[in-house]
C-alpha cells in the first residue's frame, strides 16, 4: 500500500509542478506593471483581446443599425416627395383654373365687344356636345328655346362666323357649323359696299377649309385678304367676319377662281358661343319687285 502511494505521488508530482509553476505565473503576470504607464500587464492584455473582440461586433452592429436609419430616411423621403407632387399638382390645377376663367372672360369680353360694335342682341352660350361624327359638323349648345332661341339665328364666337341654329329644344339647340358640306352664305372679299367680289361659301371635305365659288376671275384676289358676310342669304346679318383667304386658284375671264378660307373662329376648340338673336327682315316676292302695287285711282 506504501509503494502504492508513493507511486501515485511521484505520478502526480509534475503535474503539481506545472500546477505551481502556472500560478506564480499567473500571479506574476496579475503583479507585473508596465514601466511607462504603471497599469497592470493582465489588464493590458484583458482590454486587447477585448477590443479584438468587440471590434467587429461593433462595425457590424454599427451597419445594421445605419441600414435600417437609411431605409427609414428613405421611406421619409419617399412621403416627403408624394407630398410634393402632390402640392405641385395641386399648385398646377389652380394656375390652369385661374387661366380657364381668364381665357373664359375673354371670350365673354369678345362677345360684348361684338354686341356694342355690331348693335345686335348677343345670347352667351356653352358648347355642351359635338357631333364625333366627320359627316356632320355641329355642336350643341346651353341655350333654347325658353331663351329666345329660334331656328336660322346666326352663331358667333370671337366675333367670328360659326353657323346657325338647325333644331332648337326648349333648353339646348343644335348648331350646324359654317364648314358642313350643305352649308351655304353669301360672301364679299373685303369691305361691302366697295368690293365687286362677291360668292357663296360652302364647306369642304377638309374640316378645317371653306371653298367660295363664282368669283369672277377678272377680279383681283390676294391670299390673306378677310371675307364677311354680305346678309344677301337671308339668314345671316352682314359684316361678320367669315375668315381670311388661305390658297386661290386663278381663273379666267370666263372661269372663276377657286378660293379657299380658314375659318375665322376655333371650331374644334369653342367654348362659349353668341347666338345673335336676328331675324332677317322680311323679303318681297321677285313679282312684287317687278310689278309694285299701285294706289287705286280715286
Amino acid at each position: 500500500m506504501v509503494e502504492r502511494s508513493q507511486k501515485e505521488v511521484w505520478r502526480m508530482t509534475p503535474w503539481l509542478v506545472i500546477i505551481l509553476l502556472l500560478g506564480n505565473f499567473i500571479m506574476m503576470a496579475f503583479d507585473s506593471r508596465e514601466i511607462t504607464t504603471g497599469q497592470r500587464v493582465i489588464r493590458v492584455w484583458t482590454q486587447s483581446i477585448a477590443d479584438f473582440v468587440q471590434s467587429p461586433v461593433t462595425s457590424i452592429t454599427s451597419g445594421v443599425s445605419g441600414y435600417f436609419t437609411s431605409i427609414a430616411n428613405l421611406r421619409s423621403a419617399q412621403d416627403e416627395n408624394s407630398q410634393l407632387r402632390k402640392e405641385i399638382e395641386e399648385l398646377r390645377l389652380d394656375v390652369e383654373s385661374a387661366k380657364g376663367l381668364t381665357e373664359e372672360n375673354q371670350r365673354l369680353k369678345a362677345l360684348l365687344d361684338f354686341k356694342e360694335q355690331s348693335k345686335l342682341d348677343v345670347l352667351p352660350a356653352r358648347i355642351i356636345g359635338r357631333d364625333p361624327s366627320i359627316w356632320f359638323d355641329s355642336s350643341i349648345i346651353s341655350r333654347g328655346s325658353f331663351d329666345g332661341v329660334k331656328l336660322n339665328m346666326p352663331v358667333v364666337a370671337n366675333g367670328a362666323l360659326v353657323g346657325r341654329i338647325t333644331a332648337v329644344s326648349p333648353l339646348t339647340a343644335q348648331v350646324d357649323l359654317i364648314t358642313r358640306d350643305k352649308s351655304g352664305l353669301g360672301a364679299v372679299i373685303g369691305e361691302i359696299g366697295t368690293s365687286t367680289a362677291l360668292g357663296v361659301i360652302s364647306g369642304t371635305s377638309k374640316r378645317d377649309l371653306l371653298e367660295m365659288k363664282y368669283v369672277a376671275g377678272s377680279t383681283d384676289v390676294q391670299v390673306g385678304q378677310s371675307v364677311f358676310t354680305t346678309g344677301q342669304d337671308g339668314i345671316y346679318p352682314p359684316g361678320i367676319k367669315v375668315g381670311e383667304i388661305v390658297q386661290v386658284i386663278s381663273g379666267s375671264a370666263t372661269t372663276p377662281h377657286q378660293i379657299f378660307i380658314q375659318p375665322a373662329a376655333k371650331l374644334g376648340s369653342m367654348q362659349e358661343v353668341g347666338v345673335l338673336l336676328y331675324e332677317p327682315p322680311q323679303r318681297v316676292p321677285f313679282d312684287k319687285q317687278l310689278n309694285p302695287p299701285t294706289k287705286e285711282k280715286k
